[in-house]
């Protein structure tokens, strides 16, 4: 099995288990981008239920996304975007921020710098956005540029963002994980324990 197959087998086990975590009730005043998953079934309190979608996308499209980042994202995230999309799915310590259906990842670029100031001070410090915390948690949850290893991995780090936008100082409040796909994986045990 080669690296991308390998990748191909994690990620749909990932992807899999966000239900069991997430749940995947639509709550539109937190997070207007489940509407465009909506499936129409509804869970045990009638509440409606999203899905995330499969969905190719042409590698040339991360050109844009990386012109406004200061470096390329993990493979296994380049893969997963490229792949899938979806809405914010809250994930036991994180949540991955969503993935809008398109025909580029223009909408994912959007979530990625919605919170201008934040995003600003984080990516000029070396914090390339892709989560948050999980629930209603505001903190950043960042690949940290600065922890780079091979195959272009980082350090995932948890960031206090009322530091941020109180000091504009870099305060880490936790390392989530030393890769994405160690995240990755963990997320999955999480899940097969739940």
């Amino acid at each position: 099995m080669n690296a991308d197959e390998r990748r191909s087998r994690l990620l749909e086990q990932f992807v899999i288990r966000w239900e069991k975590l997430d749940g995947f009730s639509v709550d539109a005043s937190l997070d207007p981008l489940a509407s465009q998953f909506v499936t129409g079934q509804k869970n045990q309190f009638s509440e409606r239920l999203w899905r995330p979608i499969p969905q190719t996308t042409d590698p040339s499209m991360l050109d844009p996304l990386y012109a406004k980042l200061p470096a390329r994202s993990p493979p296994l995230y380049e893969q997963l975007v490229l792949t899938c999309r979806w809405a914010d799915v809250s994930l036991g310590s994180y949540r991955l921020i969503g993935n809008p259906l398109g025909p580029d990842l223009s909408g994912l670029l959007d979530k990625m710098l919605k919170d201008k100031f934040l995003s600003a001070c984080l990516l000029k410090n070396g914090y390339i956005p892709f989560g948050k915390g999980p629930d209603i948690d505001y903190d950043a949850v960042r690949f940290d540029l600065k922890s780079r290893k091979k195959n272009r991995e980082f350090s995932i780090v948890k960031l206090d963002h009322e530091e941020i936008l109180c000091v504009e100082r870099i305060k880490v409040v936790a390392e989530l994980a030393p890769t994405f796909e160690h995240l990755v994986k963990t997320t999955v045990e999480l899940a097969n324990r739940t």
